[in-house]
């Protein structure tokens, strides 16, 4: 699947919407399930030791610590920056609303899935809440919409220029 899969046609279908909106409540329930205590701390420590280990690479533990927060962290950014995508897709083109605007929208929802997310985190045994977390997940949604928005801007000066 290209990036230009992603960015929304004129064309699209309700059947196509209903794709994508299926996509991002998916999408949602599964950071909800990411959540849970299943993917607390403990298991992502021993998936990045058994990762470490498969490719024979020895860390120290202040090493490890850092690479695991590291990984933690890039998995937020990650899977806020997939969920925004999935909004952005599955909103219509057909409407008023500009660019900027459907992808300020899909950010500010992603945002605010993040708070919930992390309240819910309050009552799960292992997980805590961290609104540092917040801003990582917001921001790995406004990096997804700001790749659209550009990949969308250069997409459209090759049409001028092909046009010319």
């Amino acid at each position: 699947m290209s990036l230009a899969s992603l960015l929304p046609t004129r064309t699209g279908t309700n059947s196509h919407l209903l794709v994508w909106r299926i996509s991002a409540l998916v999408w949602a329930v599964f950071i909800f399930y990411l959540s849970t205590a299943t993917f607390a701390e403990g298991t992502s420590q021993s998936l990045l030791s058994r990762a470490l280990a498969f490719v024979h690479a020895t860390l120290s533990p202040a090493a490890f610590d850092i690479m695991h927060d590291g990984c933690r962290k890039l998995a937020h950014l990650t899977e806020y920056g997939i969920f925004s995508l999935l909004l952005y897709r599955s909103l219509s083109t057909s409407g008023v609303v500009g660019e900027r605007q459907r992808a300020l929208w899909c950010v500010l929802a992603a945002a605010a899935y993040s708070l919930t997310d992390e309240f819910h985190q309050l009552f799960v045994p292992g997980r805590h809440a961290s609104f540092a977390d917040c801003a990582i997940d917001s921001t790995g949604a406004a990096l997804a919409m700001l790749l659209v928005l550009g990949f969308r801007r250069v997409l459209s000066c090759r049409e001028e220029e092909g046009l010319a």
